[in-house]
């Protein structure tokens, strides 16, 4: 339509073209698929120019007014200036410090930080748009999803101080083998709780799931009171608690996955920074020191 106009309004296909930054042939083919879509003939040529025809004529003032509303619909887009949203599992976890760091390199980028239950819910929020972008540990197939690995963070033995184990500098996950660590978070079908069953199942420790699950305050809480021992992210930030101890976990080092998921459709301006700054910080599994369940392994090996 924005040919057609051009050319009315220019009577030559060559100035058309000057006019919109397009060959005349270019001008030509959108002038006849215009016409084609429409099954009537727009232009005629004379030796003065092109003319619109009589249907022309009668068309000519919809197609300025459809491209006026397409107009005013862009510049509202452009001066929209949409943050940036990243979802994660919780803003204590250790991907918002990441994030964290994004936007200290990148302070222009509006940053929206938003919480989900994780890639059981994220999957249909990035095929909405509704989040550009989301860290999960990444399970199944991606279809028209791209992941790129984020993060690897260390499990700890959360104890109550008066726990045989609490005043190690570090514990062997085979001394956990057919121990009973208490995770009541763990909900079905979420990727965490598939994460740590295939731990349990690697090193012989019951995961137990009871609950109910009242928060951070009052889990620490209940491990401080000796409720049961529980595993946690080293760099989570976790409420303090004086009757809590972390104890590192060592030979291997179980970690859990972070994956940075997005739609390869979209076009936020800001993703594909996010990405690289991603992608730039990778980190890399060791085998010789870190647990990782087999299905995580090829992803985060890769350099």
């Amino acid at each position: 339509m924005r040919a057609f106009v051009a050319v009315t309004e220019e009577r030559y296909f060559s100035e058309a073209a000057a006019r919109l930054g397009v060959t005349q042939q270019a001008v030509s083919k959108r002038i006849a698929k215009l016409e084609s879509d429409l099954g009537l003939r727009l232009l005629s040529r004379t030796r003065t120019g092109a003319e619109p025809t009589e249907d022309g004529r009668t068309f000519l003032p919809h197609a300025r007014a459809l491209i006026g509303i397409a107009d005013q619909a862009r510049e509202v887009l452009r001066g929209r200036r949409r943050a940036l949203r990243v979802d994660v599992l919780d803003t204590r976890l250790a991907p918002v410090d990441l994030i964290r760091a994004f936007h200290r390199r990148n302070e222009g980028v509006d940053v929206e930080i938003v919480t989900s239950d994780g890639l059981r819910s994220v999957r249909g929020a990035l095929d909405r748009g509704s989040v550009d972008a989301a860290f999960c540990r990444v399970s199944g197939p991606l279809e028209e999803l791209d992941a790129v690995p984020a993060f690897l963070e260390p499990a700890r033995l959360l104890v109550s101080r008066r726990h045989p184990l609490a005043g190690r500098a570090a514990v062997r996950m085979a001394e956990l083998s057919g121990s009973v660590v208490w995770m009541p978070g763990n909900v079905p079908g979420s990727e965490w709780t598939e994460f740590y069953h295939l731990l349990g199942a690697a090193f012989g420790v019951e995961i137990d799931t009871s609950g109910p699950d009242f928060g951070w305050d009052h889990f620490v809480t209940d491990v401080g009171a000796g409720r049961g021992v529980s595993l946690v992210g080293e760099t989570m930030r976790l409420p303090w608690h004086p009757d809590t101890v972390q104890v590192p976990l060592v030979e291997p080092v179980p970690t859990y996955p972070s994956s940075l998921l997005f739609h390869r459709r979209n076009r936020h301006p800001a993703l594909a920074a996010l990405v690289a700054f991603v992608a730039g910080n990778r980190p890399v599994f060791d085998p010789r020191r870190q647990w990782l369940p087999e299905a995580d392994r090829a992803a985060f090996s890769r350099r």
